[in-house]
């Protein structure tokens, strides 16, 4: 199961996040729900360095499927609106493949 916790800030805005584990919907290389959640999680990343000034720690481990990003210095809108997406995404997936291949806590 992949695991996701979204991070807030006392004002209740995303501010990053924590995805774990692998959803064992399929055998590796066959698992459409690792690949959707993959490409969300590093598609957000991508971008908020991409088109944001955001400043943020990053750490991965592809063995254990760890990522968990932070940003560091104020959050622009950009990023939190990228946050929404991402979580508009995942909240998706979950609804379409159950909640036994992925668990997001908000």
């Amino acid at each position: 199961m992949i695991n996701i916790s979204i991070y807030k800030n006392a004002d209740g805005v995303y501010t990053g996040f924590k995805s774990s584990g692998h959803a064992g919907f399929a055998n590796k290389g066959q698992d459409i729900v690792c690949a959707a959640v993959s490409v969300l999680v590093i598609n957000t990343i991508n971008s908020i360095e991409t088109f944001t000034s955001d400043k943020f720690d990053l750490i991965m481990d592809e063995e254990s499927g760890l990522i968990e990003f932070n940003v560091l210095t104020r959050i622009s809108n950009e990023s939190i609106l990228l946050l929404k997406s991402l979580v508009l995404g995942l909240q998706g997936i979950a609804e379409d493949y159950g909640h036994d291949y992925i668990k997001l806590t908000l």
